[in-house]
């Protein structure tokens, strides 16, 4: 700007100059410019020269003038832009120093953009429309603080309301955004926070995490029974856990700490300092092990604490039946030194350094060495040669060398046994086993016996396998391996082995295969070689074998001591062919023993309408419908009457029992007065009862009841049991009947004080078709007592007998009040099932009967 003003002014001062000599021409006389044209000229180019002249000299003037001012204002200006580049400096300095952009707005001008772009168009290259990018919030801000920032820099720019939020780019990166007018301007602030938040985030993460394992340590030591306190650098408790609470007594733990509770007393606890001084200065390692009243009992803790910057912490644990037990394990080695002293094995335990630590009774006898000898704890090496000298180890060539290979166990991870053959003729088993903590412990046997002993047995044995030999019969022993081991002759003869297929003890799967072709059968051989490598319980087992030139074998496989089994077998031909001609008789015998079954029950059948007829015609004569009967007419049709009736009965009580054993005969089921079941039977009974003279006397309560049960079939069976009682009682006797009910059961027993029977006679009553008079009137066919068992026990009940001679006899039939569901039907195979009764002294199978009193 100087220089230009001084052009100017050059250019003005020599406009003037050159009008200055313009004029000056103009003034000369026309006369001159006529009359002399040189000396004109001359004046002018004069006049122009001094113009010239002046013009350059002021020109020049002015020139050096405006240079010195235009230095100065240059160095000026330099000055001032040193200071605006160092102060731009600073500003991009202080404005890249962390990732922000700067936005500034005016009035007039549009919006100025500076900073780090990359937080706006993150992964692009800056173009030269990215200042609007960075304005372009919702095409890198999530929508929602897109509009939120929009409205706050309208307010900024239209208001000067300042503002500061918190954005997210659709990153997922956080920006604080600050807005406020400075200088007349909207400035707002863009400055990226993720690290800030992250590190905040790990920071609280971090101090979460740190309270959470405080809180798990503190709710570990409240949990765990040993008292943990910590105190301060005064010395005073700042925390202790519940199991300190309780073992002080405390109601609360903020009481323990106000109170200042503590579990050891002064001087416990001075002796707790100065042991933890000592072993922090290396001076010794032992835990203080001190006496406290812990909830309200004495025990004894081990204390340990140490220092921390801001102050103790310990921890006492309750070793009272550590003590204990230390000492009752100490009493149990005293009680284990006693034992191993009563042992006949002699034990001698040497340490690391292979001296002798221990050795009982049984040691200091069988080397006989001296008790102080042996006290003054002798090396192992010294004590084998004490014995050598003394002559009593066994000699050797080279007894150095034999006895470094005794010292060898020392060093050897698993126990070893040798056998020492001492001069006095005795055998030692020598075992030696390593201890955990070093050393070794010897355990002297003498087997001097037991191999005596294993001799006998063998020579014993090789007697056994000669007896068997002589043995007739099979025989062959097997081990627990399966294998043969023992076959006598007879057993090689029987299934033709060869004595050297024997001798290299075949396997009982070998054994089988090569008897199989003279036993074809399967099922026996499978029992045997199951009996012998089975898995299942080893018991006795015996099978048939039928060999094929028609001899029969009975096998027994015997188990024997340590897995072994006897095989015996016994030729039993002539027993099997007299039990097959047995057998052959028993199924004759059984088949007309049925024909005659069939014969009865066929027979009943025809005899009934028969009789029906004759007890029709016998009643219509004894009427007197078709004509008058003179007196002994008139007996003799009232024993025709009698003697058909009783007919009938027997008839009725075979086709009864033919039915029970056809399973055909079925219950009617109904409610069943008692007690006037009881009057029925009796009033069918009373003719007899007063023909023979019997007093009957009734026992039932009133209040007896019911029962569910086939009204006919209890009628039926109180009228044999009463029948039977009048046979065979005496006249002038009495017969009992009796009734009883209990929760479950309805009880009825009739009673007789005849002669009563002896055990043999009683234990057949109830059979069929047996009849004992024994010495009475009575007569039967032997089927009133058998009918009433299958009657009773058709209705689930059971009878019971009781007799005895010269005491009369009673029966008790018992019914249930609740029977099972279902119809009632007795198989046939119960109905010749015989009773068992108190005189029977044993199990004996019957035939098929009915038996009578």
């Amino acid at each position: 700007m100087g220089v230009g003003r001084a052009a100017h002014v050059r250019i003005c001062v020599g406009t003037l100059t050159l009008t200055a000599a313009s004029a000056a021409l103009a003034e000369l006389p026309e006369t001159a410019a006529t009359h002399a044209p040189r000396e004109m000229h001359g004046v002018a180019a004069l006049a122009i020269f001094g113009g010239l002249v002046a013009f350059a000299v002021i020109l020049s003037l002015l020139h050096l003038y405006e240079r010195g001012r235009w230095t100065r204002r240059e160095r000026e200006l330099a000055g001032a832009l040193d200071v605006l580049r160092g102060a731009h400096d600073r500003a991009e300095m202080l404005l890249n120093a962390e990732r922000q952009i700067i936005v500034t707005w005016d009035r007039r001008s549009e919006p100025v953009v500076e900073g780090d772009i990359s937080l706006a168009i993150y992964g692009e290259r800056p173009t030269s429309g990215y200042a609007r990018r960075v304005l372009a919030f919702g095409t890198w801000l999530v929508a929602s603080d897109a509009a939120a920032v929009e409205a706050a820099v309208e307010t900024l720019r239209a208001r000067g309301t300042s503002f500061t939020v918190s954005l997210r780019t659709q990153t997922g990166r956080s920006i604080d955004a600050h807005g406020q007018a400075v200088a007349g301007r909207a400035l707002l602030r863009l400055r990226e926070t993720s690290q800030e938040r992250c590190e905040i985030a790990d920071l609280r993460a971090t101090l979460d995490e740190t309270r959470r394992g405080l809180s798990a340590l503190a709710g570990l030591l409240d949990a765990i029974p040993q008292p943990v306190w910590r105190r301060n650098r005064e010395g005073g408790l700042s925390w202790v856990n519940a199991a300190y609470v309780a073992a002080v007594e405390a109601e609360t733990r903020e009481a323990a700490l106000d109170g200042g509770v503590e579990l050891f007393d002064r001087p416990a606890r001075e002796a707790i300092i100065r042991d933890e001084a000592a072993r922090s200065a290396g001076l010794t390692r032992t835990v203080p092990r001190l006496s406290a009243v812990v909830a309200g009992s004495r025990r004894m803790l081990d204390v340990f604490e140490t220092t921390l910057d801001s102050g103790r912490v310990g921890i006492a644990i309750d070793v009272s039946e550590l003590e204990s037990v230390r000492a009752d394990l100490q009493r149990q080695m005293n009680a284990n030194v006693r034992t191993l002293d009563q042992l006949p094995t002699a034990v001698a335990m040497f340490d690391v350094s292979q001296r002798l630590i221990f050795h009982n009774a049984a040691y200091r006898q069988l080397w006989d060495l001296d008790q102080a000898f042996l006290d003054s704890r002798p090396a192992d090496g010294e004590i084998l040669d004490h014995l050598r000298a003394e002559r009593k180890l066994e000699e050797h060539a080279d007894f150095r060398g034999w006895k470094q290979g005794v010292l060898a166990a020392y060093r050897a991870a698993e126990a070893n046994q040798s056998w020492w053959y001492l001069p006095d003729g005795r055998t030692l088993r020598v075992v030696a086993d390593p201890n955990p903590q070093g050393g070794l412990t010897y355990l002297f046997d003498d087997v001097s016996d037991s191999l005596n002993a294993e001799s006998r047995y063998n020579a014993l044995r090789r007697l056994q396998a000669e007896t068997l030999d002589t043995l007739a019969e099979p025989v062959a022993v097997f081990g627990a391996d399966g294998r043969m081991t023992l076959a006598n002759r007879a057993f090689c003869t029987v299934w033709q082995l060869d004595p050297a297929t024997v001798e290299e003890r075949p396997h009982v799967d070998a054994v089988i295969e090569a008897c199989r072709p003279l036993a074809p059968s399967e099922e026996p051989w499978l029992d045997i070689r199951d009996a012998v490598v089975g898995l299942e319980s080893r018991t006795a087992r015996s099978c048939r074998l039928a060999v094929v030139d028609g001899t029969v074998l009975d096998c027994a496989a015997q188990p024997l001591p340590e897995g072994a089994t006897l095989l015996t077998l016994i030729d039993v031909t002539a027993s099997v062919n007299v039990e097959r001609a047995l057998t052959e008789k028993n199924d004759a015998l059984e088949k007309a023993a049925q024909l005659r079954d069939t014969f009865v029950h066929h027979v009943s059948y025809e005899l009934r309408s028969p009789l029906t007829n004759i007890i029709g015609f016998t009643q219509l004569l004894g009427d007197e419908t078709v004509g008058a009967l003179n007196d002994r007419q008139r007996e003799y049709s009232d024993h025709i009457m009698r003697s058909s009736a009783a007919l009938l009965v027997i008839i009725n009580d075979i086709l009864d029992l033919a039915s029970i054993d056809a399973g055909s005969l079925e219950l009617q089921r109904e409610e069943v007065d008692v007690q006037s079941t009881i009057e029925a039977a009796v009033r069918g009974i009373e003719d007899r009862l007063a023909e023979s003279h019997i007093t009957l006397a009734l026992d039932v309560p009133e209040d007896i009841g019911s029962v569910h049960a086939d009204g006919k079939r209890v009628r039926q069976i109180l009228f044999n049991l009463l029948s039977n009682a009048v046979g065979f009682s005496e006249a002038g006797q009495r017969v009992e009947v009796r009734a009883r009910r209990d929760a479950n059961e309805l009880i009825l027993s009739v009673r007789d004080h005849g002669r009563g029977m002896p055990p043999e006679i009683a234990d057949s009553v109830f059979n069929r078709f047996e009849s004992h008079t024994l010495g009475t009137r009575h007569r039967g066919v032997g089927l009133g007592l058998s009918i009433v068992r299958s009657f009773v026990e058709l209705h689930g009940g059971r009878v019971h007998l009781e007799t005895a001679p010269g005491a009369g006899t009673q029966v008790t039939c018992t019914f249930p009040l609740f029977p099972s569901e279902g119809p009632a039907r007795l198989d046939r195979r119960e109905v010749s099932r015989p009773l068992m009764t108190p005189a029977a002294t044993a199990t004996t199978t019957r035939k098929p009967g009915l038996a009578l009193h």
